[in-house]
């Protein structure tokens, strides 16, 4: 529907309002371009000496399309707290409170005897979010109100974040209950005494308190909506909206003024009394912060603020107290604010950008779930998917004509190694040529850590986002050194222990192992156990490449099964194959197994690239860590890779045999394949070999993708394996398109959302509204790997573009030199 815009535009001529009236013209502006595009819907006012220099309200006052006017009241979310605050700096003037009371003298079953009035409106009494304590305690039936709140309070008595008074932490449980504090000490209902002591005193006309225990609600309330479909869709108070204290005030801009004046008068209490109220707080350690009593205090006092945000409402009111300036602004369109914030900018003469829209449209969406595709369009706001649907061009945004293609979220590479040499080549070609957006490594139990991939992606910029888990060998090597063909002891483990749950917390999504290395093959079943626990404890994961993926592959699988089992952990098997000759065909049986072991509740999971050749260290190819015994090099050709197939792909120690195979340097050596497999692991001394092994059967291969719980990865970097440039093209040809094994929804899945959730990365992996614009537009005709052993590096086909964060990274087979790579954190990171 096109919705109306009530034009209500004051400009007066003052002398004194010039600074600010010369950039009228230019906010209006901005906010008809900002309308236009959805991205504002709401009222705005500006004043100076309490003379209106600029008034408007854009857009309807709800999903019914009714116009908004400036005498429409909003949900101020928490704006309303100074409202509170000023309630009980009136009852502090009546005699009937002090701040420095303790909440426990008003409200007897209040479980913190040191937490004060003052603790509470200033946030630094250390409670916790309400919300947290009281979602698992309501039914379909109840809404949360501040005498339930308090009795969950009472009942619950959840631990303080911190010790009163020592940190501030801004947190609505504080003013909830600061509202029952007024209720208490006033003898009635927080809205009567709201109406009584402020609205009436100030002729504030359409000011009051609503909470959804009310029958009734005065016309002039607002609604919360946000866009589906550029059609508005209610989205306004929730089951805890019989809560008042920390919002549920609604106001206009006019009557928001009119508070705003009075502020400076003592029409409501003394100027002593709400000297307090532009008061930055006093730690118990001497520091002040930046908040008084429900107002942000800026600039040394000179201006003070606050913001509000809840359901769609998002709404502002600053104060510039020494040029007597007002800014107010009230949206209900869940734009997020970007009206205030370039509004902010505009007034203090900063820099600000217009966001730029995209609509991509023409497409077949298959969105990661799994679900069957549709042709729908997609909107991209900044780094974000803003809308999916049946969208229309809004004013002057760019339109991408996908031409019946398919779009699908960014592929996501859950075992990838494909930040080497990223500082030297940031386009990420390798991944980003392929459809992958987002790559995980810290893999096989090696990783660098947080602060330090943070770091390299801030001073040198990428086209991809980076995500790591913390590698146990890593670990080893920082506590054990170089001293790692033993078990760690306790203390050890307790050393590795501390620094993965801080690297968890950090952003690591977990603990990885290559256990069939030897910095992790020394150690036991239970030290992993013990890592992996504390890992658990920091909501991290688990990923291995297990201890054997041939000779004791049923004993690596039990390992990583008890692991998961007894830390209570999610686990997962890196690039899942079988690669020995003999135990070909049993990848059904070993499914049965996992299955099982998911029946009994254990969250197994596996990645797997699709290719029949590995990349390691020829070490691997002796599990007995026996390097010069003849048998077991005869053993590892008969049974464990194909040496006329298996290439050397990096030998420094004698650079004659690189791009050969172990066949062709016994050749070479006039020896046979075993003892040339002895001469590589001899000339090695530095172990610095790699070799691409022929070690898997195709059937396998089609069997483990089929799993339901195996996502895809490439286990790839730039070069030597054609899974570095081909693993999710070569999925999207071979499987899907020519074989048919799997369907095109369900690959995509396998490539994306499943992979999310089997890694524990947020936000990235569907296309959805709220989503990271990680995006790859092919063609499911043309789409094919074209990698191959003797050329590695070649492109893949079919490609077409590729979002990464919202930017466009990748098109016509070239990148654009665009770097919004970001660093992803998983769950357990403390800023999640």
């Amino acid at each position: 529907m096109r919705v109306r815009i009530l034009l209500l535009l004051t400009i007066f001529s003052l002398p004194a309002a010039a600074q600010w009236k010369s950039k009228v013209s230019k906010i209006d502006s901005v906010l008809s371009y900002l309308y236009e595009h959805h991205l504002f819907n709401g009222t705005i006012l500006l004043a100076e000496d309490g003379k209106v220099i600029y008034k408007k309200a854009f857009g309807i006052a709800g999903a019914d399309g009714k116009p908004l006017t400036t005498s429409s009241s909003f949900n101020l979310a928490s704006v309303s707290k100074q409202f509170f605050a000023m309630m009980a700096m009136i009852l502090k003037e009546q005699g009937k409170l002090n701040f420095d009371d303790a909440v426990q003298k008003y409200l007897h079953n209040f479980p913190y005897p040191q937490i004060t009035l003052r603790n509470l409106m200033n946030h630094t009494s250390g409670l916790p979010e309400y919300f947290d304590i009281a979602v698992n305690e309501l039914t379909l039936l109840d809404t949360l109100n501040n005498e339930s709140m308090l009795a969950l309070l009472a009942y619950k008595k959840p631990p303080l974040l911190f010790k009163t008074g020592a940190q501030f932490n801004y947190c609505n449980t504080n003013y909830t209950t600061l509202a029952s504090v007024i209720e208490k000490v006033s003898g009635i209902s927080s809205d009567k005494f709201f109406d009584e002591k402020i609205a009436r005193p100030l002729g504030l006309k359409n000011t009051y308190i609503y909470d959804l225990s009310m029958k009734k609600y005065p016309a002039s309330r607002v609604f919360g909506f946000h866009f589906e479909n550029d059609s508005p869709v209610l989205d306004d108070l929730v089951f805890l909206d019989g809560i008042v204290g920390d919002g549920n005030v609604y106001s206009t801009v006019e009557d928001l003024l009119k508070w705003d004046q009075a502020l400076y008068t003592e029409k409501l209490v003394s100027k002593a009394t709400f000297k307090e109220a532009m008061t930055p707080a006093k730690l118990n350690d001497g520091t002040f912060t930046q908040y008084g009593f429900g107002w942000s205090v800026i600039n040394n006092g000179a201006e003070v603020s606050h913001t509000g945000g809840w359901v769609a409402f998002s709404t502002f009111i600053d104060r510039y107290l020494a040029a007597k300036k007002t800014f107010i602004m009230l949206d209900n369109s869940a734009s997020g604010g970007f009206g205030r914030s370039i509004v902010k900018h505009i007034l203090d003469d900063e820099p600000y950008k217009l966001p730029s829209p995209q609509l991509i449209t023409n497409v077949i969406v298959v969105d990661g779930t799994g679900s069957p595709s549709t042709k729908q369009s997609v909107r991209i706001l900044n780094a974000r998917i803003r809308s999916v649907g049946n969208l229309r061009r809004l004013g002057n945004e760019t339109v991408i004509d996908g031409n019946g293609k398919v779009l699908a979220p960014g592929f996501i590479d859950s075992h990838s190694h494909h930040e080497r040499g990223l500082k030297e080549k940031p386009d990420a070609i390798p991944a980003i040529s392929q459809g992958i957006t987002t790559i995980v490594v810290g893999q096989d139990g090696g990783s660098w850590p947080v602060d330090t991939l943070e770091s390299r992606i801030q001073k040198n910029p990428v086209s991809i986002n980076i995500a790591t888990y913390t590698g146990h060998g890593s670990l080893r090597e920082m506590i054990l050194k170089s001293d790692l063909h033993r078990k760690a002891d306790t203390s050890e483990v307790d050393r590795m222990k501390q620094i993965l749950v801080d690297e968890i917390h950090k952003g690591s999504l977990g603990l990885s192992s290559g256990l069939e290395y030897e910095e992790g093959f020394y150690s036991n079943t239970d030290e992993v156990i013990q890592l992996a626990r504390a890992a658990a404890t920091a909501n991290g994961r688990y990923i291995s490449h297990i201890r054997s993926e041939d000779v004791n592959l049923e004993r690596a699988l039990d390992e990583i099964i008890s692991i998961g089992r007894e830390a209570k952990i999610p686990v997962q098997i890196s690039h899942f194959k079988i690669a020995m000759r003999s135990k070909w065909g049993n990848a059904s049986r070993i499914l049965a197994e996992l299955d099982a072991a998911r029946a009994e509740g254990i969250n197994i999971t596996a990645d797997l690239y699709p290719y029949t050749m590995w990349v390691s260290t020829p070490r691997v190819l002796f599990p007995k860590k026996d390097f010069t015994n003849e048998a077991s090099a005869l053993y590892a050709t008969k049974e464990l890779f194909d040496p006329s197939k298996s290439v050397i792909l990096s030998f420094p120690a004698n650079r004659k045999f690189e791009g050969k195979t172990i066949t062709a340097i016994g050749t070479l050596n006039q020896e046979s394949a075993p003892k040339a497999l002895l001469r590589v692991i001899r000339d090695d001394v530095q172990q610095e070999a790699a070799i691409a092994g022929a070690s898997m059967s195709e059937s396998d291969i089609s069997t483990l993708l089929s799993w339901n719980y195996t996502n895809v990865c490439s286990d790839g970097s730039g070069g030597g394996h054609p899974r570095g440039y081909g693993s999710f093209t070569r999925i999207l040809g071979k499987y899907v398109r020519d074989e048919k094994l799997i369907s095109l929804e369900t690959a995509i899945n396998k490539m994306t959302g499943l992979t999310a959730e089997h890694t524990g990365i947020l936000k990235r992996g569907l296309i959805a509204r709220s989503y990271y614009a990680d995006l790859v537009l092919f063609d499911p005709q043309l789409v094919k790997d074209n990698a191959t052993m003797s050329d590695p590096s070649a492109l893949s086909s079919g490609i077409l573009k590729v979002w990464v964060n919202g930017q466009l990274v990748y098109e016509d087979q070239k990148a654009t030199r665009k770097y919004p790579g970001m660093f992803v954190k998983g769950t357990g990171t403390e800023d999640d």
